[in-house]
């Protein structure tokens, strides 16, 4: 038996919105940071052989800031959860390639890449609970 009070707090309007908007910090500060400092941004995209660098870093923004307000604000969820997701995957092959990387290198990688999948999980969850209906 859930007690009352849990109940209550992962029933609340307030949880839910906090709970995605914890979600998609990952995006949204990155997308951020990507905006405030564009010229870093399109160095970090030249870093990992991205070109024209400018267009992939607005691209980035773009998908990271418009996905996680469709989470936040629970509109069209499945659609910004499934552009969040597939870029989220193909971070793993371009940035965290821990197969192309050897010793403490390789396993941070494979470690970030674990995450990665972690949070596509997530982002699969939180679509599946926006089509629920609400209860309270």
């Amino acid at each position: 038996m859930t007690p009352r009070w849990i109940r209550a707090f992962l029933s609340s309007r307030f949880t839910e919105v906090a709970a995605r908007f914890l979600l998609t910090f990952p995006f949204w500060g990155s997308g951020l940071s990507k905006l405030i400092d564009f010229p870093g941004g399109m160095a970090e995209m030249a870093q990992f052989g991205l070109q024209p660098a400018w267009l992939f870093n607005a691209a980035t923004v773009a998908v990271q800031l418009w996905g996680s307000a469709l989470i936040i604000l629970n509109r069209q969820t499945w659609l910004g959860a499934g552009a969040l997701g597939i870029f989220t995957l193909l971070t793993i092959p371009i940035v965290h390639a821990f197969w192309r990387l050897e010793g403490e290198r390789a396993l941070a990688a494979f470690h970030t890449a674990g995450e990665h999948v972690g949070i596509v999980g997530a982002l699969v969850l939180v679509s599946i609970l926006a089509m629920r209906p609400r209860t309270s």
